[in-house]
């Protein structure tokens, strides 16, 4: 099973991540914001992750990792 770090306070919200994701359990997380005053990427089901990497190849500001 892959582990998905999201970093959120570099997070700007972008929803790219949440677009490309083949599982969908990344969502735009609507109750919190970060330092800058963005809603940052979160993931809903951990365990479903297949380690694709397309949220970590998409991500503008490379916030997102994947380990193996």
């Amino acid at each position: 099973m892959a582990k998905v770090t999201i970093n959120k306070e570099r997070c700007k919200g972008c929803g790219l991540c949440t677009s490309v994701c083949p599982k969908k359990i990344i969502v735009t997380d609507t109750e919190t914001l970060n330092d800058k005053g963005y809603r940052p990427a979160k993931i809903t089901e951990p365990d479903k992750c297949i380690g694709c990497a397309f949220c970590a190849t998409i991500c503008p500001d490379c916030v997102i990792t994947i380990e193996k």
